[in-house]
């Protein structure tokens, strides 16, 4: 069966082509710019496929592909792989949409590679063990890879499970009134339109709760002023404009809308948001009781319009912090699914609006 995927899965097989070809991933800045003095060599990359487990390891200029006892299979010089990545990088770029790349296939079948995504069933995309030059140890690290060859990379999904719901306070409406503000579809920013007819007369919009009792509680754990730091943003998204995270949370430290002290400027919102970020992005899933482990426990990689894989570590912690801070933004998801934007009378009578959270990197 023909191996059909989109940008971001086959960038998944690029990624493990280049870095086998290159034998070691520098590591990036918040700006995604390479730190030329700072970078991992590769000792090895395990993938688990149907067929079993095996390890791709370099030995001298050439790539040793074992199985996890060590019995070699196949040798191959790692030239060969940087080839082999220019050429999916080049296919990559030429189509849109699902896609086969039959030539790149005849290749992973020889290196007993035969699937886009290797088999994992948390955020982790591949595992290496990688060198750290400053510990001098081997470490055996899971990470999650972001591509930025197709569309921007979501960090958080939109579901069911991320919406907020807001009250409407200071009036009432009839069904009529519901159903022609839901109708609302213009063109563009038919949210802001919604929001602003419920403005119009008298409305005010007032945060209740996370719908999803398994996010709220995620969020409680990590802090449990996060929902209300997120009800704000998504509020002050609606207000503003400004999308990117660290705009938001500018102008959250600069209303506190949580009333902070903040006679010493602690950065309250900047790292209660970080920490959220790093958090979805190495382990909590909004929809699965998360228990504070990180899956994707070694970071991100990066992989750069150009081709380029940055490596952002989690030992590096506050450059990995800057980097999902520097990028993040806020995306509305679509307002035809998970009851987003929509006015809904409850049991009791009562009118809520729902706002949903979704996050993606730019």
């Amino acid at each position: 069966m023909v191996l059909t995927g989109n940008k971001g899965e086959w960038s998944e097989i690029y990624t493990l082509l280049k870095l086998l070809g290159e034998g070691k991933v520098y590591a990036g800045d918040q700006n995604l710019n390479k730190i030329q003095n700072l970078f991992y060599p590769i000792i090895m990359i395990l993938r688990q496929e149907k067929e079993g487990a095996f390890n791709y390891k370099m030995q001298d200029k050439d790539v040793v592909i074992q199985t996890p006892n060590g019995e070699e299979l196949l040798r191959i010089p790692a030239s060969v792989f940087l080839v082999e990545a220019e050429k999916l990088l080049k296919a990559i770029n030429e189509h849109d949409g699902a896609f086969a790349i039959p030539q790149i296939e005849i290749f992973m079948n020889s290196i007993y590679c035969h699937s886009l995504k290797a088999k994992s069933s948390d955020k982790t995309d591949i595992k290496i063990v990688l060198h750290d030059c400053r510990t001098k140890i081997n470490s055996e690290m899971g990470f999650s890879i972001k591509s930025q060859l197709g569309g921007d990379s979501t960090l958080l999904n939109a579901s069911k499970a991320t919406n907020f719901n807001f009250r409407i306070k200071d009036i009432s409406f009839s069904d009529k009134d519901i159903s022609n503000i839901n109708s609302l579809n213009p063109t563009r920013n038919k949210v802001i339109e919604r929001v602003n007819a419920i403005k119009k007369r008298g409305g005010v919009l007032v945060f209740d709760k996370v719908e999803n009792p398994t996010f709220r509680n995620n969020l409680i754990m990590l802090d449990g002023d996060l929902p209300a730091i997120i009800a704000n943003l998504l509020l002050e998204q609606l207000n503003s404009g400004i999308s990117t995270l660290q705009e938001l949370a500018e102008e959250l430290t600069k209303n506190n809308p949580l009333n902070y002290d903040v006679v010493q400027a602690s950065p309250f919102y900047v790292y209660k948001i970080k920490h959220l970020l790093t958090s979805a992005a190495l382990g909590m899933m909004p929809a699965t009781a998360w228990d504070g482990q990180f899956n994707a426990n070694g970071g991100y990689l990066v992989v750069k319009k150009d081709g380029e894989i940055l490596c952002y570590h989690f030992y590096d912690r506050n450059r990995f912090d800057d980097y999902l801070f520097s990028n993040a933004y806020l995306e509305r998801s679509s307002t035809s699914r998970h009851e987003y934007a929509s006015i809904i009378k409850e049991d009791d009578g009562t009118l809520s609006f729902k706002l949903n959270f979704q996050v993606r990197l730019k």
